[in-house]
């Protein structure tokens, strides 16, 4: 290609989002990772795009709120210029409802999700039915209809190939040029945290497992501190753990097993389902745990996205679009509380 507009170093969900949606612009675009595409905690098999609770609003929810109406545009965009599927799917998700106090909290819930998510979503009661469905004390679980889910690895191929389809470049070596934007995960946070005076971010791992059973068309769940999701190829992921103390990114060990368990325990019928897939991973978390956004704080001219933490392909949408109105136009559409600058 011609000299880059944008050189994106990281080629995982924030990397190859930003990079997208300055394709979508005209610009001309180079992503960089020497591990290749979706190398890291990107590629992982989990992908619940699950809302924070609508009640104590603030930017960051909001900013959630708005990123999670814009996925189905942003990834059937991603599809259609791929022609890769991605595995979005707008279905919902159900968590159980365990005493007095989480019914009262559900419906105080339910009454401020009707104002704070303006129509576009429901947060609602519903009576615990079906197979698919956890135990739940009261009888009574919580369904929201915002959520949605994406196979991680799946959307960062599509990504990558709507990417070069659209004349960007993926590779794994190149020239800085252009703008530079910094997506490169856990291992950027520690760099950065290496010019500082205190730490400015970390990673935390997590382990995550792919069973052989064919739920594609079914909420997700949550209980019991599990992510039950199923994917549109037939597959149903349960995840994650959280480690803030680990010693191999990538293992896999007995509090995974203590996971499946938990599932299993939950929802019956994941017991005779075939385990397909085994995964650990390492996931950016920002000492603010928000996104870390803007301008580099350690390098002049150029910028920064990290901190995906558990909500980056949630996020991924708006995140693309307010980077590359910064880096594009010089236009600062970030909420404060995601400028890099707040994580020093």
């Amino acid at each position: 290609m011609s000299r880059a507009e944008v050189t994106v170093l990281g080629a995982g969900a924030f990397g190859l989002s930003v990079a997208w949606a300055c394709v979508q612009r005209g610009a001309r675009v180079r992503v960089i990772d020497p591990n290749g595409v979706a190398a890291g905690a990107s590629g992982g098999i989990v992908g619940a795009l699950a809302p924070h609770t609508p009640e104590r609003w603030d930017e960051k929810k909001q900013f959630q709120l708005e990123s999670l109406l814009m996925a189905a545009q942003f990834w059937g965009e991603v599809e259609d210029a791929s022609g890769l599927p991605t595995g979005y799917a707008r279905l919902g998700r159900v968590q159980p409802v365990l005493n007095d106090r989480g019914l009262t909290l559900a419906k105080a819930r339910s009454e401020d999700a009707k104002t704070l998510w303006a129509g576009a979503a429901e947060w609602r009661l519903e009576a615990a039915a079906g197979d698919w469905c956890p135990a739940s004390p009261t009888g009574q679980v919580v369904f929201d209809s915002l959520s949605g889910r994406l196979h991680p690895k799946q959307s960062c191929l599509a990504l990558a190939a709507a990417i070069e389809a659209s004349g960007g470049e993926i590779t794994r070596s190149g020239p800085l040029e252009g703008a530079v934007v910094h997506a490169t995960g856990y291992e950027g946070l520690l760099a950065m945290s290496a010019l500082h005076s205190r730490e400015v971010g970390n990673g935390e791992k997590g382990q995550a497992m792919l069973l052989d059973y064919d739920a594609q068309k079914l909420p997700q769940l949550f209980f019991d501190g599990v992510h039950v999701v199923p994917h549109t190829d037939g597959t149903v992921a349960i995840g994650s753990t959280t480690e803030r103390y680990f010693d191999a990114p990538t293992s896999t060990d007995e509090q995974l097993d203590a996971l499946h368990a938990r599932a299993v325990a939950g929802l019956p019928l994941l017991g005779g389902a075939k385990i397909i897939a085994r995964w650990g991973g390492v996931r950016p978390r920002s000492r603010t745990r928000a996104p870390m956004l803007g301008r580099h704080p350690f390098e002049d001219g150029a910028f920064v996205v990290n901190g995906g933490f558990k909500i980056g392909f949630g996020m991924a949408p708006k995140i693309a679009h307010v980077m590359a109105d910064l880096v594009l136009d010089s236009v600062d559409n970030i909420p404060p509380d995601f400028q890099a600058t707040c994580c020093l």
